[in-house]
C-alpha cells in the first residue's frame, strides 16, 4: 500500500525498519511495545542534549520519527547537566508504559543497536545510489 507521495512511503518504510530493529533486539516484543520504547528513548535523549544538538539529531531521524521526537517538546532555557547513566535510565523508565516488561537499560541498548543497524545500512544505501 502507497501513501501517494514518495516522501512518506519511504518515512513509513525507514520507521518500520527501526519498529523491526527495536522489536528484535527486545526479544520480538509486539510493535506497540517496540513503538514505546522507541519514543521513551528518543524523548529521554531529546531532553538531555542542548537545543542545538537536539535539532541537529533530529534532521537525521526520518520525517515520522522526527515527529515522534518532536512530540511535546517546548525549548529548554538550560542544558539539563545530567550526564549519568543512571538518571538516563530513569527518564527512559518515566516514559516507558507502566506494564512494559523490559527494564529501561535493556530499552536503550536495544534502540543504540537499532540505530547504528539502520544508520549503517542508509550509508549503504547512498553509497550504491553515488
Amino acid at each position: 500500500m502507497s501513501a501517494g507521495l514518495a516522501v512518506f512511503d519511504t518515512t513509513i518504510q525507514d520507521t518500520n525498519l527501526w519498529l523491526k530493529a527495536v522489536s528484535t533486539r527486545l526479544a520480538d516484543c509486539e510493535r506497540q511495545d517496540a513503538y514505546a520504547a522507541l519514543r521513551a528513548v528518543l524523548h529521554a535523549l531529546r531532553d538531555r542534549l542542548p537545543a542545538q544538538s537536539a535539532v541537529n539529531f533530529a534532521a537525521q531521524l526520518p520525517l515520522l520519527l522526527r515527529g515522534v521526537y518532536f512530540e511535546g517538546w517546548t525549548l529548554p532555557e538550560h542544558a539539563t547537566n545530567s550526564r549519568s547513566a543512571k538518571e538516563f535510565a530513569a527518564a527512559i523508565d518515566a516514559n516507558l508504559p507502566d506494564r512494559f516488561r523490559f527494564d529501561a537499560i535493556m530499552t536503550a541498548a536495544a534502540n543504540t543497536a537499532s540505530a547504528v543497524i539502520i544508520a549503517s545500512k542508509r550509508c549503504s544505501r547512498r553509497r550504491r545510489t553515488s
